[in-house]
């Protein structure tokens, strides 16, 4: 399984309420939230994400509230997977819950730019840099998590046993 796009890149603890900001909790439908993913932080996000696109973050990624909010904003709004030197630990959980693959990888996060065209092999754990051409080591997703992942999140996956 491997994830191909172009690299959207933060910086350091990008928290919850900037993901997608507490006004839009009312809200759990995932096209919704996409709409307003990241605004609070990149106006611009929801023009540029395209489907399949990388987001890339510093350390701490996801830390604030433990809303599932957060991951399926970024789900839904076509990022196909995120990394990041570290991520605040319920927010790797919810990501991996609702099926968004996650890796962390500080050397890939601080070397990755905005705007490069990244790969990332899910089985092995390498990140590709496509614009230079580097290649990082990032964590290989165990099979259990890739098959929730696979099943696009933690309760299809049960219903599917």
């Amino acid at each position: 399984m491997k994830a191909n796009g172009t690299a959207i890149k933060y910086g350091d603890n990008v928290d919850t309420d900037v993901i997608i900001p507490a006004r839009y909790l009312n809200s759990s439908d995932p096209k919704e939230l996409a709409q307003h993913c990241m605004e609070d932080i990149d106006k611009d996000f929801v023009n540029k994400v395209k489907p399949s696109d990388i987001m890339v973050g510093g350390k701490n990624f996801g830390c604030g509230s433990s809303r599932e909010h957060a991951p399926i904003s970024i789900k839904a709004s076509g990022i196909s997977c995120v990394i990041a030197e570290t991520f605040a630990r319920i927010f790797y959980r919810n990501s991996i819950n609702i099926g968004l693959p996650i890796v962390e990888c500080a050397e890939a996060a601080k070397a990755i730019n905005d705007g490069d065209e990244v790969e990332v092999d899910f089985d092995t754990g390498v990140i590709t840099d496509k614009t230079t051409g580097e290649t990082y080591q990032g964590q290989a997703f165990p099979e259990f998590m890739q098959k929730i992942i696979n099943a696009e999140g933690l309760i299809n996956y049960i219903n599917s046993k």
